[in-house]
């Protein structure tokens, strides 16, 4: 386990972990979240590994705008506020894309567009979207508290990025929007 400060000064570090393959624990602007670079399939199966999913549920991605969100799903304008709303994770239909299987699910993809500053810092330079899910064993809790995260993944070949505890928040709602209706999945 390697440790990194969550900071400005440590972004370049942080996506060159990303493009070597690198699982993370990285604070966002809900929970601690695991993520990886979302087109490397083997980063992406080390996530589930670490974590203990079930492949049947796919990660999400975060992208940093509503133009890489329409590169991957097709997005029509009444999603748009569902996507700029950060504490949403929204499922669209998704367009064919390089993206691993593990991402997907019956040709729909979960997109959310985080506000937290190093987050976006870390989506605009490295240019590509970015697995994701809550930082925590599937069954557990997701945390806001970097003293669990330490504790959860202590014996875990990753690199935890460390911006202290975060302020008490829940996990993204996940928005289902693939109809004409809107289907809440998780409050």
């Amino acid at each position: 386990m390697e440790i990194i400060k969550g900071n400005k000064n440590n972004v370049s570090k942080i996506i060159t972990a990303l493009q070597n393959g690198a699982v993370l624990v990285l604070p966002t602007d809900t929970v601690y979240g695991l993520i990886c670079d979302a087109e490397n399939e083997e980063a992406v199966k080390k996530i589930f590994e670490i974590k203990k999913r079930d492949k049947s549920k796919p990660l999400g991605v975060f992208v940093k705008e509503i133009e890489a969100a329409k590169e991957m799903a097709f997005v029509e304008s009444r999603h748009e506020k569902f996507l700029k709303d950060n504490k949403n994770t929204v499922i669209l239909k998704a367009k064919n894309s390089s993206l691993p299987k593990l991402v997907y699910k019956d040709k729909t993809i979960g997109i959310r567009i985080p506000k937290y500053e190093l987050l976006n810092l870390i989506l605009e330079k490295f240019g590509k979207p970015i697995a994701q899910t809550s930082a925590n064993i599937s069954g557990e809790p997701a945390t806001v508290k970097i003293a669990d995260i330490l504790e959860q993944f202590k014996n875990q070949d990753i690199t935890i990025v460390d911006a202290g505890n975060l302020s008490e928040n829940k996990s993204s709602t996940i928005i289902d929007l693939t109809n004409n209706k809107i289907n809440i999945l998780r409050p």
